[in-house]
């Protein structure tokens, strides 16, 4: 739990479940412990997207019941992550993210211009695996491509990028 998390000394929590109500309930809980501190990045625009199949494989297959897109948005509703947004800030989110990133860059533009709040942006592991899969056949340089990419994430509005290509880029940048 979100408690637990801030006991152990973490001094920000994200939860990915993108459930009306979650934040306000977190913050409730944080606040009550004595963690007003403690910081919470909502996964408040979390896009129903195919790019996510690399993570769901890792996991053996994803969930053997339900399906996490009934609480995630459809991509063809250009509108929706308003209302998502503006319900998370309301409820107490101090940074909120949109989530896959690359397929999303006019979201995460509209996002900025919309909240003064941070914005991450997830880099999420199908968008990963495309650009490694295309180094791999040499179409793609794979430096230029993960600067490329995090730029145009970061220029979109983004001022955070949760990315798997963290360790690349601290090499790039270093």
């Amino acid at each position: 739990t979100a408690v637990a998390q801030a006991r152990a000394g973490a001094d920000v929590v994200a939860p990915s479940g993108m459930i009306d109500g979650q934040v306000a309930a977190i913050r409730a809980g944080l606040d009550a412990d004595g963690f007003e501190q403690v910081a919470i990045l909502s996964y408040s625009i979390k896009y129903a997207s195919s790019f996510y199949g690399p993570f769901r494989d890792a996991g053996e297959g994803g969930m053997t019941f339900g399906d996490r897109r009934d609480h995630q948005m459809d991509y063809r509703r250009a509108r929706e992550w308003r209302r998502e947004l503006e319900l998370d800030l309301a409820e107490g989110a101090d940074m909120v993210m949109v989530k896959p990133a690359l397929t999303y860059l006019d979201v995460i533009h509209q996002v900025r211009a919309a909240c003064d709040v941070p914005v991450a942006a997830y880099h999420v592991s199908g968008e990963y695996a495309q650009i490694c899969a295309a180094a791999e056949k040499g179409w793609v340089d794979l430096d230029a491509a993960v600067l490329e990419t995090t730029i145009a994430i970061r220029r979109a509005g983004a001022d955070l990028v949760i990315t798997y290509f963290a360790p690349k880029l601290a090499e790039l940048l270093g």
